[in-house]
């Protein structure tokens, strides 16, 4: 057996040819190991990783518990210089020989295709990223003491991977030393001497390494981190101790596993990190689907997932626990409560996992029925009580984190868990339940206190997932687990659900008080958001009392639909009982309860009170109840039931005794409260009752119920019983007094009689009877009650009073009775000649009648004198209404009344008794007194226009006038004393229907001032009753002139004025009473009417040279005294009344009263002056300029702007148009707006000024323009123009005066401001034909950034000579032409432009920045036909821009449009030639074959070398899309020097191509696209595997024809020793003679390689040469397999696991 030093040396000596002739490839194998060392990783970290990793696939002894150990100590031990040294201690089995082989290699891990045995390295070559930390690395292990050098070995110039023996430092003793002295040292040891720059890095990924790193290694139980230094005070790395141990108490089903680990972590000086952590694990396989395999997963079948699940706090170690294992930790964090571990495929820098990986994408869609399945598991697989279950639920991913495929994981958990029987539900049993987080609600939580009081109370709750929903574990439904449930998806019950719970169970009735309250506490707190819609109002919830006095059950809904209440409670604990039996008793008719004494009294003791009592009464309807309250309720629900009513009446009258109620209380009860009549019936609401008949007032006076109309009925006789109630009795007279005083129950005379005809009072009534009803009008009387209409009258007229007439007794009518004294009653019988007065008999009735003379007045006997003579008066107007009073009888009664004068008797009641009747003769017949009138001179003029009654004096006598006051006081008029009505009243038909006297006139207005009379007014208005000074006219045609205005009447003598001579100057008076008629009588109406007449001789033009003046007169003498109304002024500056010198009428503000400051402007302009003509109205009229301009005439130049604009007339041709013209003009725009005002548009003047001004008349330096089209200049223009260049105004011509009327050019349109200038100087451009002004004008442009429109002309100057040349259309033009190529087809504008005018052209006229692919065309369509030879560069550009406009367009445009392509010509020269006659070189043996035959250039050009613009596969490509031939595809092959029949069929082998060659092939495709699927590199080499090799005794000869376009057809010959036919798929070979020698073993090897590799890879040219180079390496050494992989070795090439499996399957006996 070789020993360890040995098997270095051979190694040594074998591999890196130390002591032998030094290997070529040692280099290249030096390098391949370098570069993939500083890919592999980017942070020291991994170092540490790699190392643990390669520990746990270590292999280890039986009965040893494997360990890791990392010492860092600063002592020096290799001797290296190093300032610390790293000692990793690992007690496994030991290095093999074959271990020291894998790594003295690149590639050849010993572990690589095996991670189906457990084997976690990923890359193969994990140990030699020490290299990042350390420059030689020592491993002494199995008696191997070997080293290794970063640098390259000075004897075969190979680093990392040289062996080296160590013979001294550092010696096992010293080892054991750090290790420890009575510990035996371990198997193996790796020596790490620091650099100096890594010491720090290393001590703190040591310090840092996390507690939890052993939780998914399967086989180092055991991991420690130390110091070890002479002085411990120089320690700074934090020691660490992790011991790892299993239960392997394990659960397992089919595919997974379930177990726990106990982590604990003992760190030096960390009182804070946790000592301990158990994890629940879970281990479950996954088949891999084919879509997620991936090339370095090949080998694995299953995915083997782990989860752990940490019981209490994880092992943290000042750092972020993390989420994703990989066997050992990453860096990512899940927001997970649990940890996942799986195969994953991590990035090079071990920190993340791939995520976008289809390998790990496959693993991270099982983690989600993983974790269903652990936790599941966890859940469910237990015997302990479910109340120790919830906090398992914690480890449910109920937080989001920032990575979005981990929250897609987190997604798919919770979808999986909702249909899960998982969530843990009450039962009170012993047995478990678990529903689907869907089927499961919880409970509020103080329903959970509720229920758990009312258990202790013995209630029973078994059913209580029997209503709907699993109730939520009471001790999982608690608050802390809100979230979780949130994430689960498990929401609250249903508020039905409470009510069902309370309708299944015994709750209300079984628990007590308290609890009970509680219960409604829970209710009334969630009615309005939970329960007020649900059944809950259904459920039997509220506690009462029923008629037999048990405590019952009802419903909220029961309760609440009654408006008026259901169910009660005292407001006062005192009367509870008190209304509670009373309720008993009303049940019958009520139908209402009141909640029990209990209840009340729990309610009032509550805290919560105010919430219970709040719902109750809102929500529930829940009525509390005073004594009055309840007895007010009574009221409306007592209805048919006479013995409640009876009963309600003790009920009220017993509460008022207990003084339950108040008095005011009982006064508004008995208001409404229920009563019984005297048949028996209920009288609901009545108000109006009278007492029971027996023993009343009204019954003796009356004898029946007359108030029946009015509500009154009177009470039934129970209310005179005796009634006992509840043991209190009540007697008749007790209730009846309460009834009288409270209700009241009324009575004679303390009642309001009825408004009805008594039928008592028609005949005689007792004396007693007439004591009671005067008795009753006095209580009537006293109280202010007003006695009906109805009942005072029959009282009156009724004969049931006694009286004395002449001696005789008899009955009358109080109202026809008189109680006076015996001397009045003497003195009226004396002169009363004709009437009889009956009294009322005193003998009789006694004095005390005397006692009611008050109500005896009130019912009409009479007391005094005057009443008496009012009765005598009545008596006589009876008489005159059944025949006319004679004469006598008339005088008699003025007799009368002077006599009642006389003795100081007044006549008034006498007087008024008669004045009513119509008994006086008068011319007009019969009338009453008041109407007759007593004539008199006064009264002449009245009666020429009225017929007043006047009494016949003829009829009554001359004597009549002697008693002309007796008449007067019974209201006959006597004088006329402004008696105006009576004119009015009695008015003549025909009063005014000829004309008045001015007397008569003078009446009728007074009369209208007075009375303001219609009658009067129609009487007059429609006569001709006004004298004028035209004659008789009807009111309204009539003017009376004032002395100060009368003066505008008289400028038309159309007017008819009042004849004051005729009426006097009183008329004047009658002012309003005439206008009142109709006559004009004021200014304001007369210029009404006057502006009417005046706008009707307008109209037809007949207002005349003395009308006008009249006019103007009066104005002028109206200006200070009467000014004219607004409405007439208005008139007369709208009508046109005044004549023009343009033969018009016009009105005053359309005139000028012509001046000499008009004379400049007329001679430009039509304007409207006012005829001064002797024809019209001459000189006089400018008298009156004041006068005309305040009508609105203008007088004044500067007034008058507005004419001038509208009356323009400028002359056709416009040289006649003077500066001074100009100059008018301007001014008067100036005036025609306030000369600070900016005139900013156009719309500002008349459309008829802007269509004349719209002419050429302004004169610029260009000629005359319209105003638009002209430019003012202006210093600031100078900043960029000169007046040339373009059209200025010539100032030259006009002065410089000129720009002091800038605003006035600006609203004509002229362009004034330089920003404006753009559009007008742009279109202006093509007028010049010298640079320097174009130039200008470009830079203008630029500066105001103009944007032309889309019907601008948009050509470009392009100079030709220092200042010509000539104007182009932009779309001729280019901005730059970047290889020169289309400057004869194209402007390149850069040639004669800087930068800024030429961004201007590209992004202003949108001239394009370079040529299209449609220029291009054209410029080649040129050379096609001029025959132009193309030079390298014209190419390379020409081509180089097809290749970066390269697009679908592209290619169809030049397949359609090129005929001919470059071909190389053999000189520098590159010639086009017909597209058919050129071909694609895919056949590099035809390409040199037809070159070397010296036929004209048959192939593409293409750049050698190539370049990176310009690709030659991208060409070549581009050829071929535009129709160009491959050659192999277009020559035709004739195996000519060789008898086909003797060819003979090799075995492909025979010549290598086998299992070596095609590795070696897909090693190097590897190598160039690593990122190409293996299936494409397979079919590549599949090619050559359906080769025929066909064997030819001599050199071959193959000819090959091709055919021209012209007809013409080359043919040449190859003689050589290997031809590939591709498109027949036969490769014909020379028989290889091996004793040849080298030189033809080499060339045999060259061709072979060179056929091989072009046959393969003929597109790619580069990639061609580089293949052939290896596969000639490998035909010399004849694809020996150890030389073929040493030789991929050297070169950094490798194949992968599909390759090998593709090479086993075509090779399977190898």
């Amino acid at each position: 057996m070789v020993t360890p030093r040995a098997h270095i040396e051979e190694i040594r000596k074998t591999k890196f040819s130390i002591g032998g002739r030094l290997n070529p490839l040692t280099e290249d194998l030096h390098q391949a190991v370098t570069n993939l060392s500083q890919e592999l990783y980017s942070k020291d970290v991994h170092f540490l990783m790699e190392l643990i990793q390669n520990a746990e696939d270590n292999d280890y002894l039986e009965g040893v518990e494997p360990s890791l150990e990392f010492v860092i100590t600063s002592r020096d031990i290799t001797a290296t210089g190093a300032p610390a040294t790293l000692l990793i201690f690992n007690n496994e089995s030991g290095f093999t020989p074959r271990n020291i082989d894998s790594i003295c290699s690149v590639g050849r891990s010993t572990k690589k295709g095996n991670r189906r045995r457990g084997y976690i390295g990923e890359k193969g070559i994990g140990f030699k990223s020490v290299f990042l930390i350390t420059a030689q690395p020592y491993i002494f292990s199995n008696g191997y003491q070997i080293r290794f050098n970063e640098g390259p070995c000075p004897h075969c110039n190979v680093g990392y991977i040289v062996p080296e023996w160590v013979k001294a430092n550092p010696t096992p003793s010293l080892l054991k030393s750090i290790h420890g002295k009575h510990i035996p040292l371990p198997t193996t040891t790796i020596i790490l001497p620091l650099k100096p720059d890594k010491v720090q890095s290393v001590m703190h990924q040591l310090s840092n390494i996390h507690p939890e790193i052993l939780l998914f290694l399967t086989k180092i139980k055991r991991l420690s981190v130390r110091e070890d230094n002479e002085d411990p005070m120089l320690n700074t790395v934090s020691a660490i101790s992790i011991l790892s141990e299993t239960n392997f108490v394990t659960r397992k089903n089919i595919d997974a596993e379930s177990y726990m680990i106990h982590l604990s972590a003992d760190q030096v000086g960390n009182d804070d990190l946790e000592k301990e952590c158990g994890y629940h694990m879970w281990r479950q396989r996954f088949p891999v689907k084919n879509e997620h395999k991936v090339e370095r997963r090949m080998e694995v079948e299953e995915w083997v997932i782990t989860l752990a699940f940490p019981v209490g706090e994880r092992l943290v170690r000042g750092m972020q626990s993390p989420g994703i294992y990989a066997f050992l930790p990453t860096e990512m964090v899940t927001n997970f409560p649990f940890i996942i571990q799986a195969d994953f495929i991590l990035a090079s820098s071990r920190e993340t996992v791939l995520l976008d990986n289809k390998w790990n994408k496959g693993i991270l869609d099982c983690v989600s029925d993983a974790f269903i399945s652990a936790f599941t598991s966890l859940v469910k697989d237990t015997e302990a009580p479910v109340s120790t279950l919830p906090h398992l639920f914690r480890y449910l991913p109920v937080n989001k984190g920032p990575c979005l495929e981990l929250n897609v994981v987190r997604e798919s958990i919770r979808q999986k868990l909702l249909n899960q029987s998982i969530v843990p539900c009450e039962s009170y049993s012993e047995q478990k339940f678990f529903q689907q987080p869907c089927q499961v609600g919880g409970i509020l939580p103080a329903f959970w206190n509720i229920l758990d009081k009312a258990r202790g109370q013995g209630v029973a709750f078994h059913n209580i997932s029997s209503h709907g929903t699993y109730i939520l574990s009471s001790s999982f439904d608690i608050h802390e687990y809100n979230y979780i449930l949130e994430f689960m998806g498990v929401k609250m019950v249903a508020a039905e659900w409470y009510a069902r719970c309370i309708q299944s169970s015994n709750i209300v009735m079984e628990v007590s008080e308290d609890v009970y309250l509680d219960l409604l506490l829970f209710v009334a707190e969630n009615w309005v958001y939970s329960f007020q819609n649900t059944n809950m109002k259904n459920a039997s919830l509220l506690k009462h009392v029923d008629i037999h006095g048990n405590v019952s059950l009802t419903s909220v809904s029961t309760v609440s639909r009654c408006d008026s209440g259901k169910l009660f409670r005292s407001t006062e604990q005192s009367y509870a009982s008190w209304l509670i039996n009373w309720s008993k008793l009303f049940k019958s008719a009520t139908d209402h309860f009141f909640m029990p004494i209990s209840t009340q009294q729990a309610i009032e003791l509550s805290s919560k009170q105010w919430i219970l009592l709040d719902w109750l009464s809102n929500k529930v309807n829940v009525k509390a109840v005073s004594v009055f309250g309840y007895a007010h309720l009574l009221t409306k629900l007592i209805k048919d039931d006479r013995d409640l009513a009876i009963a309600y009446s003790h009920f009220l009258y017993q509460s008022f005794s207990k003084k339950y109620v108040s008095e005011q209380d009982v006064k508004e009860i008995c208001k409404i409260m229920p009563l019984v009549n005297s048949y028996g019936q209920m009288m609901a609401q009545q108000r109006k009752v009278l007492l029971p008949a027996s023993g009343s007032n009204w019954v003796e006076l009356i004898g029946s119920n007359l108030w029946t109309s009015e509500g009154y009925v009177e009470l039934g006789k129970d209310y005179l019983q005796t009634k006992t109630y509840f043991g209190i009795r009540t007697t008749d007279k007790k209730l009846i007094d309460f009834l009288k005083k409270y209700l009241p129950a009324s009575d004679i005379p303390h009642i309001s009689p009825p408004n009805a005809i008594i039928p008592s009072v028609s005949a005689p009534l007792t004396k007693k009877n007439v004591f009671l009803l005067l008795e009753w009008i006095r209580y009537l009387k006293r109280n202010r009650y007003n006695i009906p209409p109805n009942f005072l009258s029959c009282i009156k007229e009724g004969s049931w009073l006694k009286i004395s007439l002449n001696g005789s007794s008899s009955y009358r009518p109080p109202s026809q009775s008189f109680m006076g004294s015996s001397s009045e009653a003497h003195i009226l019988q004396q002169v009363s000649e004709l009437v009889d007065i009956p009294e009322v008999d005193m003998k009789f009735y006694g004095r005390k009648l005397t006692d009611y003379k008050e109500e005896l007045k009130l019912i009409g006997v009479m007391f005094e004198v005057n009443e008496a003579c009012r009765f005598i008066g009545n008596q006589l107007m009876s008489i005159a209404a059944s025949s006319n009073l004679t004469r006598e009888n008339v005088l008699a009664i003025l007799k009368f009344i002077k006599f009642l004068r006389a003795n100081l008797n007044s006549p008034a009641q006498f007087i008024n008794s008669i004045q009513g009747g119509k008994w006086l003769w008068t011319k007009q017949g019969y009338r009453a007194p008041g109407e007759s009138v007593l004539y008199g001179d006064e009264w002449k003029a009245a009666s020429e226009v009225s017929n007043i009654p006047f009494i016949d004096e003829t009829y009554y006598g001359a004597n009549l006038n002697d008693f002309r006051e007796e008449l007067e006081l019974i209201g006959v008029i006597v004088n006329f004393a402004g008696n105006y009505k009576l004119v009015g009243d009695n008015l003549k038909s025909s009063a005014c229907s000829s004309s008045l006297t001015p007397g008569a006139l003078h009446l009728m207005l007074d009369c209208l001032r007075h009375l303001n009379s219609n009658n009067i007014v129609n009487a007059l208005k429609d006569n001709n009753c006004i004298n004028t000074h035209v004659g008789f006219r009807t009111p309204s045609e009539c003017y009376l002139p004032g002395s100060d205005w009368g003066c505008l009447l008289q400028v038309f003598s159309c007017f008819p004025l009042i004849d004051v001579n005729f009426y006097g100057s009183e008329i004047f008076l009658f002012k309003d009473e005439l206008k009142q008629i109709g006559v004009v009588v004021d200014f304001g109406e007369a210029s009404k009417k006057f502006e009417r007449v005046f706008r009707q001789q307008a109209e037809l033009q007949f207002i005349g040279k003395v009308n006008v003046l009249t006019l103007l007169q009066c104005c002028r003498k109206l200006k200070t005294s009467n000014p004219f109304p607004t409405d007439l002024k208005k008139c007369i500056r709208e009508v046109n009344w005044l004549r023009t010198r343009l033969g018009d009428y016009r009105a005053p503000t359309d005139c000028i009263l012509y001046g000499q400051s008009w004379k400049s402007i007329s001679s430009i302009s039509l304007l409207p002056f006012i005829d001064d003509s002797d024809n019209q109205y001459g000189m006089a009229i400018h008298k009156y300029d004041k006068e005309l301009k305040s009508m609105g005439v203008v007088s004044s130049f500067k007034d008058g702007a507005h004419y001038v604009l509208n009356g323009l007339n400028l002359p056709q041709d416009p040289s006649r148009i003077t500066p001074e013209h100009v100059y008018s003009l301007l001014e008067c725009i100036r005036r025609y707006k306030p000369k600070n005002d900016n005139l900013e548009t156009h719309e500002l003047f008349p459309s008829t000024f802007l269509e004349k001004i719209g002419r050429q008349w302004l004169k610029t330096y260009s000629g005359y323009s319209t105003p638009q089209r002209c430019l003012l200049f202006s210093p600031e223009w100078a900043d960029f123009l000169e007046r040339g260049d373009g059209p200025f105004l010539d100032e030259d011509f006009y002065g410089s005066k000129l720009r002091e009327y800038k605003n006035e050019l600006h609203s004509l349109g002229v362009i004034v401001d330089t920003r404006d200038g753009c559009s007008l100087l742009a279109s202006y451009l093509g007028f010049h034909s010298i640079f320097t002004p174009v130039s200008r004008i470009y830079n203008y442009l630029i500066e105001f950034k103009w944007k032309p429109n889309d019907n601008d002309k948009k050509d470009i100057w392009i100079p030709s000579s220092r200042e010509y040349g000539q104007w182009v259309s932009f779309e001729n033009c280019v901005i730059q032409d970047k290889h020169g190529l289309l400057g004869s087809r194209l402007h390149v504008l850069e040639k004669h432009y800087t930068g800024k005018l030429l961004s201007f052209f590209s992004i202003t006229y949108g001239v394009k920045m370079s040529p299209s692919i449609d220029d291009y065309c054209e410029i080649w369509k040129t050379w096609e036909a001029s025959g132009h030879q193309l030079t390298h560069d014209e190419s390379c550009a020409y081509w180089g821009f097809v290749v970066k406009n390269w697009s679908l367009r592209t290619e169809e445009t030049l397949a359609r449009r090129m005929l001919k392509l470059p071909v190389h010509s053999g000189s520098n020269a590159i010639n086009l030639v017909n597209k058919q006659d050129v071909f694609i070189a895919d056949d590099l043996q035809l390409k040199d074959l037809f070159e070397k035959s010296s036929f004209s250039s048959l192939f593409v050009w293409y750049p050698q070398p190539s370049m990176k613009s310009l690709p030659r596969t991208k060409l070549l490509e581009i050829y071929s899309k535009i129709g160009v031939r491959n050659i192999s595809e277009s020559v035709q092959h004739k195996l000519s020097a060789v008898d086909t029949v003797s060819l003979k069929q090799l075995n492909p082998r025979e010549i290598f191509i086998g299992k070596e060659l095609l590795r070696l092939i897909l090693g190097f495709l590897a190598d160039i696209s690593p990122n190409t699927e293996a299936g494409i590199r397979h079919n590549v080499v599949r090619v050559l595997l359906q080769v025929a090799v066909l064997e030819a005794g001599d050199k071959i000869t193959m000819c090959h024809t091709l055919s021209l376009s012209s007809g013409k057809i080359l043919k040449v010959e190859a003689r050589q020793m290997l031809r590939w036919e591709r498109q027949i798929s036969k490769l014909f070979v020379q028989k290889l003679a091996k004793n040849g020698g080298h030189k033809n073993f080499i060339e045999y090897a060259s061709e072979f390689s060179e056929v091989v590799a072009g046959g393969l890879l003929w597109e790619n040219e580069d990639h061609a040469r580089q293949l052939a180079d290896l596969v000639r390496l490998g035909f010399l050494v004849e694809f020996n397999e150890e030389a073929i992989m040493y030789l991929m070795k050297t070169k950094n090439l490798q194949t992968f696991l599909e390759d090998e499996e593709f090479l086993s399957s075509i090779f399977p006996d190898e």
